[in-house]
């Protein structure tokens, strides 16, 4: 007998917006991106997430904040 979870992660962005200050990296723009992340399992809708992503628009990394 086989069981098989068939599990997928899709993302979809709300909105993006400048954020204050500067890139450390870079002296660049960052931008902030709001993310809406939604698990599904066999098609069913498991959990919905919604983040904030920051990221620079010159160098393009992807920025973290700490609390």
């Amino acid at each position: 007998m086989c069981l098989v979870f068939v599990c997928d992660e899709e993302e979809k962005v709300l909105g993006t917006q400048q954020a204050p200050g500067n890139c450390p990296y870079c002296g660049g723009v960052v931008m902030a991106t709001d993310v809406e992340t939604a698990w599904r399992l066999c098609c069913l809708p498991l959990c919905f997430k919604t983040k904030r992503k920051y990221s620079c628009t010159s160098c393009s990394r992807r920025l973290v904040t700490y609390p």
